[in-house]
Order: C-alpha cells, then structure tokens, then sequence
C-alpha cells in the first residue's frame, strides 16, 4: 500500500510538473484579435519614447549624479543603455514573431513554459503597477515644488505625516489624483490615447533640446575637476550602481511589444520603432547629464528636481519654467505608458486563463479592456498614495531585469527549436543533412518522408541538431532530442552568470589581489560558462518567417542575459526580500486559479489516474495500463528531453486514450 501512494503522489507531482512545463501554441492567425489595430510605426515610436523620457530624464537623473555616480552617471546611462538595448532587439524579434499583447509574458509562455510564463506576467504587472505610481509620485513632487512645497506643508497641516519606515513622508493626495484621471482618459480608446501622448512627446523631446542646448552653452569644465570629486567620486562601483537603477528610465521600451496586437503592421512597426525609440532616448539621456553635471557641482544638485533648479542657479528664470512644462508633459507620457500597457498584461494573462476570467474581456465600444485600466489606476494610485518614490524606483528594477533576461533566453530557445507540425506537440525530427563532400555518407543518416520541402521547411526541422561541420560531436550532444541540449545550456549559462557576477561582487579584493584560490574558481567559472555558449553555436538555428532577426545568436542575447543579471545582483538586498514576497504571493494565485483553469490545459485531469476499489481489484493499484513496447527512460533522458520515435506520449495521455478505448 504505501508503495502505491508513493506512486499516485509521483504521478500527481509528474501532472503538476507538466501543467508548469506545458507551452502555449503559436496562434494559425497571429494578425486576429478583439483589439483594434489603428497605431502605425510613428505612433508606436512616439509611444516608447514617451513612456521612456518622462521622470527618468527629470528626476531619476539628479538623485543617481548627487548620491551614486557622480558624473560618471554618463557612462551608467551608456552602460543602462547598452543593456537594454541587447534586451531590445529580442523583444523587437519576438514582436515581429508573435504581435499580440503582454510583450515578455506571452514570449515567455511560447518558448519556455506556463510557470516560468506567469512569473514573468506577475512581475510585469508590479512593474507597470510601480512605474505608474512612480511617475505619478514625480508629477506631484515637481508640482509641488514649482509651487514652493506648498502641497506638502497643505498635506501635513491637514492630515498629517506618516510614521512608518519604508513608507513616505506624507500621503500625496495629488498622486492619487493623477493616476486616477489619466487612468479615467485612457478609457477613451487607444487611438485618442496615441494622439496625445504623440502631442506632449514632442513637446518633451523639444524641451529637452532647449535643456541640452543651454546646458552645454553655460558648461564648467571645472564642475568635473578633482576640485568638486573628479569625473568618478564614487568610483566605477557607483557607476555600476548607478546603471542598475538608471534602468528605470529604459523600462518604457517593452510597452512596444505590448502594443503588438494594436499596430496596424507588427511585423516592421515594432522593431523599428524599438530600436528607434531607444537610441534617441539614450542619446537624449547621455547629453542632458553631461548638461547637468558641467552647469553645476554634484553637490549643489537639487535631487528633486533637478534640471530646474540648475537653470535657476544660473539665473535663467525662463528657462526653469520651460524645463517644469517640459517635465510634467513628459512625466505624463510616462504615467500613460505604465497605464496602458499595465491593463493589456492583465488581459493577456486572463485570456490564458491564468488570471481571473473577469480580466479578459474587452468593451465593444472603446475596444480597451475597461475592468482592467480601472482596478489599474486604484492600485497604482494607492501605491502613489502612501509610498516613498526612492523605494518605488529600486524595486521596479528588478522585476525588468529579470523580465530582459527570460526575454533573452526565450530568443535563443525559440532560435534552436526545431519545426513542429501544426496541431501537433511533438517536432519534426529532420535527417543530418550531409555536405556535398560527404555525400557518401548520405545512406547511413536517418530519414523522413519530406514530401519535398522547401529550403525553409528543411531549415526549420534541422533547427536543434549539430551543423554537419560539429558532427564529430554527435555521441556527447546528438543523441537527445533537437533543441533540449541548447536549452539546458541556456539553463546553466544563466546559473554560471549569477555565479560570475556574485564572485565579482563578494571577492573582488581577492581577484584584484591575485589570491590563486579566487581567480581558480572564476576561472573555471568563466570556462563553464563559455562552453555552454559554445554548445548553443554548434547547432542549427530556425530563422524562417523573421522579418527581423537578432544578429550574431546565441552571442548577443547571452551577453544580454550577463550584463542583465550583473546589475541584478547589484541591487539592494532587501528589493530582493521584497520580490520574493511578490512572487509568493503570485504562487499563491498560479497554484490556486491559474494552473487549473489554464487555456493550455491537458483533456483529461491528473487525478484520472485514482481508481475505484473495483478497478484496484483488476490491476495492481497505483500502476497503469501501457502497451508492452513502451520504452523506458533514465531520470536524465526525461529531463534532456530524450525521446523515441515509439514513445511519444505522455502516460497520462496513456491512460485517457486506454479509458476512452475501453467502456469499463
């Protein structure tokens, strides 16, 4: 008897493990949705650049000059952006390959699998959750501060401060207010919404050449002499610091890919206007903190606001009330941003099953996801409410950096993939196709009935499998199912990264020093890591049907993962202890709802497998009827994903096909 508990509790964990694992299809018709497509490739542009420009440029860029990177904040601008744009370019790839709503959750979900896919979503949720409330936060500070701190003073007289670490000063009733009009305003419909975020974005990207044009015109050279601290006060330490919460002021880009599912042409509007967004918003960045840090020292730099002050030190009235109007319009596309994309992560999820069914319905009128935008704007306007901007800021970074990373892997699992037949779970296992020069070697290659394939169908089933100049490899790497060694690589290159970056952070002095013990293990370290890229090159990749195609694979998304998690373990340890309680609280859901009412579930329930008495009494209780010629498995062959051509279907299909066979 417990031998047979033991083997129900095994199965019902196995179904538990395949629920996580299952991925979901690629749509036949990827163009169909209930959304309106109506935005075309200048507003999507528009759209990023305005959900990035915002209280990145206005305030973000005064608190990490004064208190992090000095003017070094140049190059954690440059060192943010290059990340983020290595991030770029698989979103823009995953855009043009799957163009519908909830950007890295759905690419997540196609390439890697359902738990990994709702992490991801859960965490994008608390991001634009915490960037609306962020920006919402900045809005109100810099109107408060263009009006003496006279808001502030109101709001303490009248209701008080608020006693409580880690929370603000002082509840900002203006912040709520914020997030709930322009909440209120995106129900309008997209189309109206894209029109005046395109307005008050190109109002923003003319106040910040006035910004740059005047600043570089009243420049101070001595401003970064080693008088005022030198060009790197904290050191490159604090530009690393620096660069990890200068992430903040990219995380605008991935509302491109959400707005997938309403470009009118995906395929070439998103990856241009991707990549297009983000070069003029890095550049924008890079000018206006070299601007800032040559007009004053770091030390007279109002972190609040930032750029006004600094003209109004410069007896430039005119030019700080330019730069506040500037601001707010700014910091209003950015707000916009968070809120419009928040609500379609949501519906994404929803339409999945993996949220609650209420969340996946769209209004006939508007065409917007109107339940979605409310609950919304209520609970990015409580987190306005009560929450310190600083603490608001450091937290959203995490969760985008782990978003970038699943991102970049998902790139390079998809790339290795092999083809599938339509309707079908299983790949196509394609032949070794041999050089003209082995051509001898044709007869002892395995082989398929290929109905005379295209070049892109022969492409897409090699997809996984050694190039035929790394066939030597074939009795270590070939002999497990196409595309589940480079996912394992993926898998073990991001463990190695994590490794890499925490030896450099806690035993830097022993690297520095020379200590054999240290540079040893970073050493083998960086070995490890290396061959698991290696590893990825040697295969085929499947390109077919990719307007755009991330260059140089598996070398550029890789090195996207790197950079991703070393300013991931930069970060504060308690926004680590805050992550985990989010993501707690999103197991809570997967576990509950999400895993049991998934689109992608299996026809036939786990527990199918219990049995009545009576049917205990016919076969041995806890086993399964199976055909004779099953093949058995290893631990490590079902984890590489090893497969045979007469085993193909999990036992709990197994079961279901035998009790649909059998009237018993």
């Amino acid at each position: 008897m417990p031998s047979s508990r033991r083997a129900i509790l095994g199965h019902i964990m196995s179904g538990i493990c395949t629920k996580m694992n299952r991925t979901k299809p690629v749509p036949a018709d990827v163009m169909e949705t209930p959304l309106k497509r109506c935005l075309t490739t200048f507003d999507i542009a528009l759209l990023g650049i305005g959900h990035m420009v915002g209280a990145g440029i206005y305030v973000l860029t005064g608190t990490v000059a004064k208190e992090m990177a000095g003017p070094g904040i140049i190059l954690s601008f440059v060192l943010a952006g290059f990340v983020s744009m290595l991030a770029a370019l698989c979103y823009a790839e995953f855009g043009t390959r799957v163009p519908k709503a909830g950007s890295a959750y759905v690419y997540t979900y196609i390439s890697i699998g359902e738990f990994w896919a709702f992490v991801i979503g859960w965490n994008i949720l608390l991001e634009h959750m915490l960037g609306a409330a962020s920006v919402a936060r900045a809005w109100s500070g810099y109107v408060d501060s263009m009006l003496g701190g006279w808001i502030a003073n109101t709001t303490l007289s009248l209701m008080g401060g608020i006693h409580e670490p880690g929370l603000a000063e002082y509840p900002d009733v203006l912040a709520f207010l914020v997030c709930i009009v322009y909440a209120a305003a995106l129900g309008s419909g997209v189309k109206a919404t894209a029109v005046f975020n395109s307005v008050l974005t190109l109002v923003n990207i003319g106040v910040m050449m006035v910004v740059i044009g005047v600043g570089f015109w009243y420049a101070n050279t001595d401003n970064w002499s080693e008088a005022e601290g030198g060009f790197l006060p904290y050191g490159f330490g604090g530009v690393i610091a620096g660069a990890a919460t200068c992430f903040y002021a990219f995380v605008g880009f991935d509302s491109i890919a959400t707005s997938g599912e309403e470009a009118k042409n995906p395929a070439v509007s998103i990856p241009i206007a991707t990549v297009l967004s983000l070069c003029v918003v890095t550049v924008g960045y890079i000018l206006v903190s070299a601007a800032l840090t040559l007009m004053i020292p770091i030390s007279e730099i109002n972190p609040a606001a930032s750029l006004p002050e600094a003209f109004g030190q410069l007896q430039l009235p005119w030019a700080k009330y330019i730069i506040s109007i500037g601001a707010l319009c700014g910091m209003t596309t950015t707000l916009l941003g968070s809120l419009y994309a928040l609500p379609r992560c949501m519906y994404a999820m929803a339409s999945d099953g993996l949220l609650f069914s209420c969340f996946g319905r769209i209004s006939q009128s508007t065409q917007v996801p109107l339940l979605n935008l409310i609950v919304s704007g209520l609970l990015s306007a409580a987190l306005a409410l009560v929450f310190d901007l600083a603490k608001l800021v450091e937290f959203m970074s995490i969760g985008t950096l782990l978003a970038y990373t699943i991102v970049s892997a998902s790139v390079i699992i998809l790339r290795y993939r092999p083809l599938a037949h339509v309707g079908t779970p299983n790949p196509v296992y394609a032949p070794d196709t041999p050089d003209e020069e082995n051509d001898e070697d044709a007869d002892s290659q395995s082989s398929i009935d290929t109905a005379s394939p295209t070049s892109d169908l022969i492409e897409g089933a090699l997809a996984g499998r050694l190039k035929p100049q790394f066939r030597w490899l074939e009795p270590l790497l070939g002999r497990f199912a196409p595309g589940s060694v480079v996912s394992v690589a993926v898998l073990l290159f991001i463990v190695l990264s994590f490794a890499i970056c925490l030896e450099l952070k806690v035993s830097w002095a022993q690297l520095y020093s020379g200590t054999w013990w240290a540079l040893l293990v970073y050493g083998f370290i960086i070995f490890a890591a290396s061959a698991c890229v290696a590893v990825m090159a040697v295969h085929n990749q499947n390109t077919r049907g990719l307007n755009f195609k991330v260059p140089l694979v598996p070398f550029v998304p890789a090195l996207g993962i790197f950079s991703n998690i070393m300013l991931m373990v930069h970060l504060d340890a308690l926004t680590w202890v805050r992550f985990f309680v989010w993501v707690t609280i999103g197991m809570v859901v997967y576990f509950l709802y999400g895993i049991r009412h998934s689109k992608e579930g299996e026809a036939c329930s786990t527990y199918s497998i219990l049995m009545t008495s009576s049917e205990a009494g016919k076969l041995n209780w806890g086993s399964f009827k199976a055909s004779k010629n099953v093949a058995k498995h290893t631990v490590l062959e079902r984890f590489l994903g090893r497969r045979k051509m007469d085993d193909k279907k999990p036992i709990v299909d197994e079961e279901c096909d035998d009790n649909a066979e059998s009237p018993n």
